[in-house]
């Protein structure tokens, strides 16, 4: 059973990580827009911050070498991010 806590978290993710890819979409026909630029620069280093925050507390979000693991290895440990129901 996960908390509350970690649902919030992983929301948060999802959140930012759809702002980023729209706002990507949107600068892939608009590569001048200054203001949509500087929006998806700040997405991009809040989605860091907010997965490394949840690396550090419930463990890694994905594998093959985007996520170091504590002792022991951690990406067994279930449930796995794409299976926590909300």
């Amino acid at each position: 059973m996960i908390s509350e806590a970690q649902k919030r978290l992983l929301l948060s993710i999802q959140a930012i990580e759809f702002t980023a890819l729209e706002l990507n979409l949107y600068l892939n026909t608009h590569p001048d827009d200054k203001k949509a630029l500087s929006d998806y620069n700040a997405a991009c280093r809040q989605l860091l911050s907010l997965k490394r925050d949840y690396e550090a507390r419930y463990g890694p979000l994905t594998n093959f070498g985007y996520a170091p693991s504590q002792f022991p290895w951690q990406w067994i440990n279930e449930p796995w991010p794409w299976e926590i129901m909300f």
